[in-house]
């Protein structure tokens, strides 16, 4: 007698069960894409950590009955309750130095600010405390901490609240798009050490084509590893956060003066993947570095340090950095668009570097 095996109720003999198993796998492969906002990748990452490990839990300013400042955290207080999505009424350094207490004690905090530029409130305990006591115990604690949030210029924010952190923590995570945000915000969350997590309040309502592998639940990106997000061979971009999507929209423009520009998503800025960013001046012979920041100290700085000490003897032009204007950010909405990088000042940095 046959074997029957069931599949929704009904019963299939072995050849027909092969059969179905083909059509299925057909019917996966023609459906392995799907459109994701940044917004529902980062929630989803949330969400799926915290059912993976009950030790995970996420505390901030209106992250439970509000759904977070920017709906990041929605429908995580129905689904896992207060205790485990806790809004706090007290300041920053307060629910700041809970968190780092609690990362002390074994469990895994994630905490919201509704801007970065608050984080300055809890400089001391991000610092002081969270960063550095693994060292200062020789190896004893470990602070299993995310700090996260938006960073960088919003859109009509002011000087107050549009500041670019990138180059003042410790181990500092930069997503661009949908894949970059469920993958370094998981392997955050698991990471055994403090990272923060700087995302971008423009970014959040943007959609990204993805992979399935990368709405699987164990996808995982690894820290301090870039991605050339763009091919080329004239020219090196180097960036992240947002101003990888502006490197693309270069590059596109570019591409119509015949010119090949490679884009290269750092992913994060500490640690700095410097192998991958000699490989492409190394192929390209050319760098532009793309920021937000100011020039000064900045982001930039330390790509084209890279650059010079890895490969100096590949760059056929010297090194550029583009930056936004070192100035508080204005208030007016035409003062505040000067003030930052756009594509096209990429496409003009970019022909004069190569002459045309």
């Amino acid at each position: 007698m046959q074997a029957l095996t069931r599949v929704g109720g009904t019963a299939l003999r072995p050849n027909k069960v092969a059969t179905w198993a083909l059509e299925q796998r057909a019917l996966r492969g023609m459906a392995t894409k799907q459109t994701i906002t940044v917004r529902d990748a980062l929630n989803s990452a949330l969400d799926e950590e915290m059912e993976r490990d009950d030790k995970v839990f996420i505390m901030g300013e209106e992250v439970g009955e509000y759904q977070g400042a920017y709906k990041v955290t929605r429908g995580l207080l129905q689904k896992f309750g207060a205790k485990r999505v806790r809004d706090t009424p007290i300041t920053e350094a307060g629910f700041t130095g809970l968190a780092v207490g609690a990362a002390f004690q074994g469990l895994r905090p994630v905490v919201e600010f509704m801007t970065f530029n608050f984080s300055m409130q809890a400089f001391d305990q991000i610092v002081n405390s969270a960063a550095k006591h693994h060292y200062m115990s020789a190896g004893q604690v470990t602070c299993p901490i995310v700090f996260r949030g938006p960073n960088g210029p919003a859109a009509g924010v002011a000087a107050q609240h549009s500041q670019d952190f990138a180059q003042l923590y410790g181990q500092v995570v930069v997503p661009y798009d949908a894949e970059d945000c469920r993958g370094l915000l998981k392997a955050s969350i698991r990471d055994p050490d403090p990272v923060v997590f700087l995302e971008n309040e423009i970014m959040y309502g943007e959609s990204f084509e993805v992979d399935a592998k990368v709405m699987d639940k164990d996808f995982l990106l690894p820290i301090g590893r870039a991605k050339v997000q763009r091919e080329g061979t004239d020219l090196s971009i180097v960036t992240s956060g947002k101003m990888v999507g502006y490197a693309l929209q270069a590059a596109e423009e570019l591409a119509k003066d015949g010119v090949s520009a490679e884009v290269i998503n750092l992913r994060s800025v500490k640690p700095l993947d410097r192998e991958a960013i000699a490989n492409s001046v190394r192929k390209t012979h050319r760098l532009i570095t793309v920021e937000e920041g100011w020039p000064q100290h900045g982001l930039g700085a330390e790509l084209i340090a890279v650059a010079i000490e890895e490969c100096f003897d590949d760059l056929d032009a010297p090194p550029e950095r583009i930056t936004g204007v070192e100035i508080p950010m204005p208030y007016s909405t035409p003062l505040e668009t000067a003030a930052l990088p756009h594509p096209a000042d990429i496409v003009r940095v970019a022909k004069r570097m190569l002459n045309i």
